[in-house]
């Protein structure tokens, strides 16, 4: 059997490693050069026949199966052409789904996702039973399928990426966060990506759990396409007390609290395990307190509509906002709307500057930054004691960065660097 790996990534790694130890001969192909790619190509299994730096459908000569990463498009030429020569094509996260031993908590939505995963994770760890995390969120799953028991909880980070690759994704309990535009870009319409995570709760049978929000539209309507025994989440009581700030994490906490009680966990146990938990890193993530003023790396808000949510979590307080970046498509009006409305000052980073300082135009106090040092020193310049400086940048991060993980990186590497400089 020759298995195609298309995209090196920590995902491409994983299932190369997986397949090879399968006894399966592996061509692993990618549009980037060796050189940009020598992390993964130095974690790979022996022999494996790498294609890199371009390729065309001359890598699917010989194979019998095809394994696309999570950010190959799964309507990429390649992989059209791999299904009309009626060759299989999968991904990780599917290969995970068809061995896992273990039920499984499948947890999407637009905003929201990664919190919810990590804090189930955490109130499910109260239980007896051992707890593997992953998908979207953490290491991959696939390298760790060999310790998962049919005694674990599974809990899975899954985007409609992800959920799109996998052809039975059934899951004993689903959690669908909220549901607004985002990815349209690689989905074509917001129906598209609605079916994408409807796929979540279609799979389930009528022994299994839909966890979904009351309170957004879009999630109401997908009781009506599963058999799932269907949970509100947002009806769960008694509330939990949620240690970091805004009504969106409350909402994540109750989800996670509805999965516990399912889960069969007594309330004051999902209690204890909301109250003790720290945040994740890039979402809302306290940097530090300097001068009276705090800083906030919401790097994760990757669009506008996670950037109205952050600004939520503010309301009343001198703010200052560093927003921007990569991406087009995105409907502005309501966190323009809001940023004018909130924000003291607005610190501008990114490709998207110039289109955000048209929409802001007439805000008081408005900046363009050259890079993310300067907006740091703006930021500073800008913030009132007592307030906060707030990074949300409500864009992809993909123009001055690598990820959204690099973006808050090296944000709070440079606000930490601004405050030894102030104080030296």
């Amino acid at each position: 059997m020759t298995a195609l790996v298309v995209g090196l990534g920590r995902s491409g790694v994983a299932l190369a490693r997986f397949l090879r130890n399968r006894g399966d001969k592996v061509r692993v192909c990618d549009l980037k050069p060796a050189e940009k790619l020598r992390e993964y190509i130095s974690k790979l299994p022996a022999g494996c026949d790498l294609h890199l730096g371009g390729y065309d459908e001359s890598v699917l000569r010989g194979c019998d199966e095809v394994y696309a990463s999570p950010g190959v498009p799964w309507n990429a030429p390649l992989l059209k052409q791999a299904r009309l020569k009626g060759l299989t094509v999968s991904s990780e996260m599917d290969l995970f789904f068809r061995y896992c031993p273990a039920p499984i908590v499948g947890i999407t939505g637009t905003n929201g996702k990664t919190t919810t995963t990590a804090l189930t994770a955490q109130v499910l760890g109260r239980g007896r039973r051992p707890v593997l995390v992953g998908g979207n969120i953490g290491e991959t799953v696939l390298d760790r399928l060999p310790a998962v028991t049919p005694d674990h909880w599974v809990v899975l980070e899954l985007s409609s990426f992800q959920l799109e690759t996998i052809s039975r994704p059934r899951v004993h309990v689903a959690v669908v966060l909220n549901i607004t535009p985002d990815h349209l870009d690689r989905h074509g319409s917001f129906k598209a990506y609605v079916d994408s995570k409807a796929r979540l709760v279609e799979h389930q049978g009528a022994g299994d759990y839909a966890v979904l929000n009351g309170r957004d539209e879009t999630c109401r309507q997908l009781a009506q396409r599963t058999r799932a025994k269907v949970v509100w989440f947002d009806q769960h009581e008694p509330a939990p007390p949620m240690p970091i700030p805004g009504h969106h994490n409350l909402e994540n906490a109750l989800a996670a609290a509805a999965v516990g009680r399912i889960a069969g966990l007594a309330d004051e146990q999902i209690n204890e395990a909301v109250a003790g938990f720290e945040g994740v890193e890039h979402r809302l993530e306290l940097v530090g307190k300097w001068n009276g003023v705090r800083w906030y790396n919401d790097s994760k808000a990757t669009n506008p509509d996670a950037g109205r949510v952050a600004l939520a979590a503010f309301a009343g307080e001198p703010l200052v906002l560093i927003a921007g970046g990569h991406g087009s498509g995105f409907d502005l009006k309501q966190w323009v709307g809001e940023i004018k409305e909130r924000a003291a000052a607005v610190v501008l980073i990114g490709e998207s500057a110039g289109l955000l300082e048209k929409e802001l135009a007439g805000h008081p106090s408005l900046h363009r930054a050259r890079d993310l040092d300067h907006a740091v020193e703006l930021a500073a310049a800008l913030a009132e004691p007592g307030g906060v400086v707030l990074l949300s940048p409500g864009y992809k991060s993909f123009d001055w960065f690598t990820s959204f993980e690099d973006r808050g990186r090296r944000f709070k590497d440079s606000v930490r660097r601004w405050n030894a400089r102030r104080t030296a």
